[in-house]
């Protein structure tokens, strides 16, 4: 999904099935750690690793995804609402369900990683420049779930996102390609985002980036390490139909003609209600529910309406208990800016 397609669906994958049966590997269930608290991972790899498995459980749980202040490591369980909450609400759809695409895989790389180029051919004025870490085994969004052999995805012709996300936890780097394919004469996409995972800082003012936000999208990806320590400790990523032809804060770019105030801007960020009673979920869901109470979730792109992103794990189980949310179990905070918040003190 992307500012080229202001009314884009996405692909939704709600299956569970369809793969190989070394990827039913349990979680090693160690105490929750939350990102903020997370410790800079050494780099300890000496091969690419796919985000399905044991090894990327094992890295994923000390990595530190951006400083503890970021913007998707806030607390905003006690921020007060925006004033037009409930119109914005309505307007998306208030008996609309939450729903979820399985889409958001991802690969894990050394910091040794051969860089290799990647011609960019829709926005080189808005892209980070290469060469890049992308390896033999770069997974591309739906993979696996979508029944193709790895080769297929890579090279497929099919329309839509696309995305490729590449992670190198030694050096704490994100690379982020949107309609990303390998061809004859190599790799191309429309868009490459660069995010230091050190670091707050943005997509300079007015740049895309695989989202149509501007955001990343790895940090905002349910994983199944984080749900087998029982809540998922950052924001997430969701998409809307119709949004504003605005952004705030962390989003640096809009996506729409469209001016109404009762639209939810770019980076606009949502939290389920403090009342709202997880008890009676399963323990997948439950930690995705806990998390957004606590951390929300950020309007990244235009799409299917109240649509999250979860990674196609098969380990991941009973996702569509979320379908008995509504819109109206969710409200609209007021976001807080680059010196606000947890950030204040810099």
């Amino acid at each position: 999904m992307h500012k080229v397609s202001p009314l884009h669906l996405g692909s939704v994958a709600l299956v569970l099935y369809a793969v190989t049966a070394g990827w039913m590997i349990a979680g090693l269930g160690t105490p929750l750690v939350s990102q903020a608290d997370a410790q800079p991972q050494a780099a300890k790899l000496t091969q690419p690793v796919m985000f399905n498995t044991a090894e990327a459980d094992a890295i994923l749980r000390k990595l530190a995804i951006f400083p503890a202040d970021n913007p998707w490591n806030e607390d905003i369980s006690q921020r007060p609402l925006l004033k037009n909450s409930a119109q914005m609400i309505q307007g998306i759809g208030a008996d609309k369900k939450l729903a979820y695409n399985l889409d958001m895989s991802f690969v894990l790389v050394p910091s040794n990683q051969p860089k290799i180029p990647a011609k960019i051919v829709a926005y080189p004025d808005e892209s980070d420049p290469g060469p890049y870490p992308i390896p033999e085994n770069a997974p591309i969004e739906n993979w696996p779930l979508d029944q193709r052999s790895l080769a297929e995805a890579q090279q497929g012709t099919e329309e839509g996102d696309r995305h490729l996300i590449v992670v190198d936890p030694g050096a704490r780097m994100l690379y982020e390609f949107y309609q990303a394919r390998k061809t004859a004469a190599g790799w191309e996409c429309a868009c490459e985002a660069t995010f230091d995972l050190k670091s707050n800082r943005l997509r300079p003012d007015t740049w895309t980036s695989s989202d149509a936000a501007g955001l990343p999208v790895f940090p905002a990806i349910v994983r199944f390490d984080e749900l087998e320590r029982g809540m998922v400790n950052h924001a997430l990523r969701f998409t809307v139909r119709n949004t504003r032809r605005a952004y705030v804060y962390p989003a640096t770019h809009y996506a729409s003609r469209k001016t109404d105030p009762n639209l939810p801007r770019m980076g606009e960020r949502f939290r389920l209600r403090a009342d709202f009673d997880v008890s009676k979920f399963s323990p997948h869901p439950q930690a995705i529910l806990k998390g957004l109470k606590k951390y929300g979730m950020f309007v990244a792109d235009n799409g299917g309406d109240w649509r999250i992103s979860v990674a196609p794990d098969a380990r991941i189980k009973d996702l569509d208990e979320l379908r008995r949310l509504r819109g109206s179990d969710f409200e609209v905070i007021e976001p807080t800016g680059p010196k606000a918040g947890p950030r204040a003190a810099r």
